[in-house]
């Protein structure tokens, strides 16, 4: 008999839901990925870089062409010069970026913070490292950080806080004041960060993203990690990477050497390409994913759901009272899929314990019009 490391874990909910959603025929609103593809300049250019020959590894710490890119991106978007070959590392994937820095630090025994609803691959990896989980639920309607739990939470054995944002599932930001607060609270301990800023370019209606790459007492312990997926709606390419001060990124590159070791080398040449040929891309980010995100909340207005607008990533919560008090959301999601042709993800799943009651679904708007169109046609009859 095989004594499993990880004997809670199972099929993930994306997996389930985007299956349920080829066998039923219904809209996938569920899985985060675009109904779209990549810019076309970019797409090419990985035929264009396959064809000339870079089909072998690339170095352990990235293509130094890309990395050069990053630099420059992060010193205009958050006015942080970093060192492109001490504190840059290329992964495949952010989910890959985020093991390796947890396998880095996180030793048995430690503990890990994680705010509560979280995703779901950071308690497996701090599992695998030897190190619990402590949740810390995040304050409703807002998804806003309860200081004082947060606080009671703390303990000599506190390794690491993982923080995320724009936060998935709920879209909701962390803003510089809260950054400051976060500053005083960990002063004068030895507790490290990993901050997820996987949608860093995804965030409405005029506000500014608030970097842990920007504020200089964090990013001295921290890893910041981040998503081309994500960025240029690529997510099947999963590339990705994570800043981080020398000494942090010395340690987690020992473990990412034995993990992957490098990254895809023609996607890296491609995005290398196409960074420096388009910088403006992340600048329209914002107002490409807001559209979609009013075209789908306008929609959705003639519906029995009632809802926030997201601040930032590419999901909509909604709250499903009014129409089916009596079904949890996981119940929910899987009798929309089934009975209303609209798959989406239960909420509570990205919880330890969820809050009694709750009854929040989340849809996925990376999707092209004509997707969302049909999509909403089919919740407003539920």
């Amino acid at each position: 008999m095989i004594q499993s490391k990880l004997p809670n874990v199972g099929t993930t909910i994306f997996t389930t839901m985007s299956q349920l959603a080829v066998q039923t025929g219904a809209i996938n609103l569920s899985q985060g990925f675009p109904d779209f593809d990549g810019p076309q300049a970019l797409r090419e250019a990985v035929g264009h870089h396959v064809m000339a020959g870079h089909n072998q590894y690339s170095p352990m710490t990235g293509l130094p062409a890309l990395r050069e890119q990053i630099a420059r991106k992060i010193a205009r978007s958050y006015g942080r010069q970093v060192d492109m070959d001490e504190e840059i590392t290329i992964t495949p994937g952010a989910t890959e970026a985020i093991f390796c820095a947890l396998q880095a630090l996180v030793r048995p025994g430690d503990e890990v913070i994680v705010l509560d609803p979280c995703y779901d691959s950071y308690e497996p990896s701090v599992e695998l490292a030897g190190g619990r989980c402590v949740h810390v639920p995040l304050a409703l309607p807002d998804f806003s950080i309860d200081w004082q739990r947060l606080a009671d939470a703390l303990s000599p054995r506190t390794r690491l806080i993982i923080l995320n944002s724009p936060h998935n599932p709920s879209g909701a930001l962390l803003s510089r004041d809260e950054l400051e607060q976060l500053a005083r609270l960990i002063r004068g301990s030895d507790i490290y960060l990993v901050s997820d800023e996987v949608y860093e370019h995804l965030i409405y209606d005029g506000a500014r993203h608030a970097s842990v790459l920007a504020h200089e007492e964090l990013y001295a312990r921290a890893f910041v990690v981040s998503s081309f997926g994500k960025t240029y709606h690529v997510t099947g390419w999963k590339t990705g990477y994570v800043v981080a001060p020398p000494a942090l990124s010395a340690e987690l590159r020992k473990v990412h050497q034995f993990v992957a070791f490098c990254g895809v080398s023609p996607l890296q040449w491609a995005l290398a390409d196409y960074m420096a040929a388009c910088p403006e891309h992340v600048d329209e980010l914002p107002a490409f994913y807001q559209a979609k995100r009013d075209l789908f909340c306008d929609l959705l207005a003639g519906s029995r759901f009632t809802f926030t607008r997201a601040p930032g990533t590419y999901f909509q919560l909604a709250d499903y009272s009014a129409i089916r008090d009596d079904l949890d959301d996981v119940e929910m999601s899987l009798w929309l899929t089934r009975e209303h042709g609209v798959a989406t993800i239960p909420v509570s799943v990205f919880y330890q314990s969820p809050p009694a009651g709750l009854r929040l679904v989340r849809f996925c708007f990376a999707k092209r019009e004509e997707t969302l169109r049909q999509a909403a046609e089919k919740l407003c009859r539920v």
